[in-house]
């Protein structure tokens, strides 16, 4: 299956696509994009643990702090339009350089605790950071050999950043600190990204030159394509379309998870904050494992069939956490929840790049990073909203619902375009 309007790709290109070894430094730009994914993790698993220490510290409510996964939105929105022409004019390594000092200087209200639209506003800055990185390391991961696997680890590093995230938060706010303190650990690690990426990526497009991807994208240039053509063509793709209501679904469903999880224990199940605060833990643990180990299977089994199984595994378990009344069969449920959520992002980002020409990839990817922010950010604006006034039993609903859109948006993207490189 081809995309209309894409050139031919030579037969022999398979020989073209980079590996882990080659060009030598990609072990550690994989590496780098792990680390930055590692530091996402951190950032999206930690609000889960915190909400109810920034509720009392700021004396707000759910609506209120909803606002933090708006700012968020906001940034990854305005980055979309710009992530191509930022990558174009300064290169990966000082982009995702740049992604990491936005992500940091985020990181600044935080660790003074100003007043809380200072927090918000902050959040606008690791929104805009988050939305550089991501869709830059989908791009590369995507475009390695073995690549499911590749983006496995990648998007499992992330995972891996949600488990700690919430053992960490929930140790230093319930020891008597400030919670504020927590991101004194996220901002050294936004500094030591920042310069392990301009290592790692320096160089990158001259060693790729001649190569499959430089070699598609500077000829897009010298044909005087501008980054607005891109865009409206990027918008135009079924693929991209499609592919970001798909991930706005899944990552509303993901972090309105992880969000508001915890609320519903405390206040439905009169849970321990100090001891319900480290089963978030349980549901990233769930998705880390999920990456690694199940993201392999999907590569052997076909991406689009294994997608359908693990979202309906899904919708089960969460209705499970839902409606068991038991706080340790609830944790154990959520984490089967995570693990069978955990293969879908990789899964699908493949699907998404290889039905993409090379030419809108970054664009599409850019596209589709942002609705999935947005996701994230509006189906846990929308829970606090509901909880405000229903209950915070409202997250089960709203998750299985949005499991419900993922299935439809799938069925409708096109089966897996078959590539020659």
């Amino acid at each position: 299956m081809s995309v209309p309007g894409t050139p031919a790709e030579p037969a022999d290109a398979i020989d073209a696509l980079p590996t882990l070894n080659d060009p030598p430094k990609n072990k550690f730009r994989l590496m780098s994009c792990c680390f930055q994914n590692f530091l996402g993790g951190l950032i999206d698993a930690a609000p889960g643990a915190l909400i109810p220490y920034m509720e009392t510290y700021y004396g707000i409510g759910y609506a209120e702090v909803s606002l933090i996964f708006i700012g968020n939105a906001l940034g990854f929105i305005m980055a979309a339009p710009f992530v191509d022409q930022i990558r174009q004019r300064l290169g990966r390594a000082k982009t995702i350089a740049l992604s990491q000092l936005c992500v940091a200087i985020g990181f600044i209200p935080f660790i003074c605790a100003a007043p809380f639209p200072s927090v918000v506003i902050a959040y606008f800055f690791i929104g805009f950071g988050l939305a550089l990185q991501l869709a830059i390391a989908n791009v590369f991961c995507a475009n390695l050999r073995n690549n499911t696997t590749m983006l496995g680890a990648m998007h499992g590093s992330y995972g891996v950043g949600g488990t700690i995230g919430p053992l960490v938060a929930t140790s230093i706010a319930s020891s008597g600190a400030i919670w504020s303190r927590y991101y004194l650990i996220t901002l050294g690690l936004a500094l030591f990204n920042a310069c392990f990426s301009l290592w790692s990526f320096w160089g990158y497009e001259k060693e790729l030159r001649g190569g499959n991807e430089s070699n598609v994208l500077s000829e897009t240039s010298s044909r005087g394509a501008d980054q607005m053509s891109m865009m409206l063509l990027a918008f135009k793709s079924k693929v991209v379309i499609l592919g970001a209501i798909f991930i706005f679904a899944y990552q509303g469903a993901e972090v309105s998870i992880s969000g508001w999880v915890i609320s519903f224990l405390i206040a439905t199940r009169n849970g321990n904050p100090s001891a319900v605060g480290y089963v978030t833990s349980g549901f990233w643990a769930g998705i880390t494992l999920g990456r690694f180990a199940l993201s392999p299977i999907g590569a052997k089994i076909g991406e689009k069939s294994f997608v359908y199984i693990l979202v309906a595994g899904a919708a089960i378990f969460q209705l499970l956490v839902w409606l068991v009344p038991n706080i340790i069969g609830e944790a154990v449920s959520l984490a089967i929840v995570g693990l069978l959520l955990g293969p879908v992002y990789p899964c699908a980002a493949v699907v998404f790049t290889r039905n993409l020409s090379r030419r809108e990839q970054v664009s599409g990817m850019g596209i589709i990073s942002a609705f999935g922010s947005s996701g994230g950010a509006v189906a846990p604006f929308t829970t606090g909203l509901l909880a405000q006034a229903a209950g915070t039993f409202v997250l089960h609903p709203i998750a299985i619902g949005l499991f419900a859109v993922m299935c439809l948006c799938w069925l409708g993207q096109p089966s897996i375009r078959k590539r020659t490189e």
